[in-house]
């Protein structure tokens, strides 16, 4: 098994040190990108900001790339990644410093999340996510939930998931059937959920169920955290997807799960609400997954068309080819700045869903285009599972698809347009 290196432990415990024991490192850390009267925009990166990228970075390239071919061969689930990351606080990275965490906001996350989807976004989807599963938790949970459930979080390395999605009703997540009933101070929970990430791994799950048949979709759902070794639920197979294959999906199902009245998050059939609202948190972290897929493609492209050469020059020097790169190139620098927008508005605790559909969609539309293009680039080749680039495509594929698809991305962003051109 992998040994982190001496220089691994040293740039992470520094980093740790200097977040947790100066407040003013972690306030530079979430204004990096700010604005003000005489300077305007910055894009550069603080200190502590250009130090957990490059530990991430670091991580990705010399762990996670390497072993990525494998986990994706055999489907196995990348643990003993996972508690190295972990390890190196590039887990859980957005849990408060009170519950043990570094408190990271979604800028910072943004760009751990880039690195270590570079290397393989399965083993980088199964890292983030936790951090789905939590942000209902972080952002509405009650004291006592969150010293519990994400304090276990980060005194030993444990996995979660976001159980919302089931057999009909992927994108209409009003047409949830699971069900909790109360009785007494304690709720009985009833359904099956479908494509959850780190289904078969979790310690507990974040679950949302239908309370109030009779009520309006804003109404009628309440949030839970489950426990994941509940009598009553059972663990579905492994999924065999197209792509992310080191990632764990599976269907799960509760028959008679009783969940005691403290763990529900926040009130009773406000649970919709809760559940949409950690998207705003987290589909700037998907994105810039596939930012991190999309760089990634067309390095590897790059670095082929440098090499290959036909009709008596490297391919590079072909405009046909050359004209791909400067796509990929000019798609992965745009998606990186809606990430960087969406990320910094949600930090500052201004509302960003409009430019965090916006990331979402033109990153993963990138992430999928830069990997067909890389493919291409590569030739033949590039349909042989013995290059990289088929792998990037089957895995870029997904984020067009989960944490709501490009089609609902355009919805928010189209009603958005028109509900502020109608005041």
């Amino acid at each position: 098994m992998y040994k982190p290196a001496a220089t691994y432990n040293r740039l992470a415990s520094s980093l740790k040190l200097s977040l947790l024991a100066a407040p003013a490192n972690r306030s530079c850390m979430r204004n990096s990108f700010s604005t003000t009267a005489k300077l305007g925009v910055s894009f550069d990166l603080s200190q502590d900001q250009l130090s957990i990228r490059d530990l991430a970075r670091k991580f990705s390239r010399e762990v996670i790339l390497p072993a990525a071919s494998a986990h994706d061969k055999s489907g196995e689930y990348p643990m003993e990644i996972i508690k190295q990351a972990w390890e190196l606080g590039l887990v859980n990275t957005h849990i408060p410093e009170k519950y043990g965490g570094l408190g990271l906001g979604v800028f910072d996350a943004s760009l751990v999340a880039e690195e270590l989807a570079y290397g393989c976004t399965g083993i980088q989807t199964a890292i983030e996510a936790n951090g789905l599963a939590e942000a209902p938790l972080i952002l509405f949970g009650d004291e006592a939930l969150k010293k519990k459930y994400l304090g276990r979080m980060t005194e030993e390395p444990l996995i979660a998931a976001y159980c919302v999605t089931e057999p009909g009703a992927g994108s209409d997540v009003a047409n949830i059937g699971t069900t909790a009933v109360k009785q007494g101070d304690s709720w009985v929970i009833n359904g099956q959920k479908m494509w959850i990430t780190n289904g078969g791994k979790a310690n507990w799950y974040f679950l949302l169920a239908k309370t109030d048949p009779k009520a309006k979709t804003g109404n009628a759902f309440t949030g839970f955290i489950v426990d994941g070794d509940s009598l009553g639920i059972t663990v579905g197979r492994k999924e065999w997807n197209m792509g992310q294959r080191a990632s764990d999906t599976r269907g799960i199902t509760f028959e008679n799960v009783v969940v005691s009245d403290q763990n529900r998050i926040g009130d009773v059939g406000k649970g919709f609400k809760l559940a949409m609202g950690a998207f705003d948190t987290t589909r700037p972290l998907v994105a810039s997954g596939a930012v991190g897929l999309a760089q990634r493609a067309m390095d590897e492209a790059t670095s082929y068309a440098l090499e290959r050469k036909t009709m008596g020059t490297a391919i590079a020097n072909h405009q046909a080819v050359a004209f791909m790169l400067a796509d990929m190139a000019i798609g992965i620098e745009s998606s990186r700045m809606m990430v960087w927008r969406s990320a910094k508005l949600r930090d500052d605790g201004q509302r960003n869903t409009y430019y965090a559909s916006i990331a979402k969609a033109l990153a993963s539309e990138t992430a999928n285009k830069c990997a067909a293009d890389a493919v291409q680039i590569f030739g033949g080749n590039g349909y042989n599972s013995e290059y990289p680039v088929e792998k990037l495509m089957r895995d870029a594929k997904i984020f067009m698809i989960y944490e709501g698809t490009s089609q609902i991305q355009r919805l928010i962003i189209s009603r958005a347009i028109c509900d502020s051109a109608a005041k």
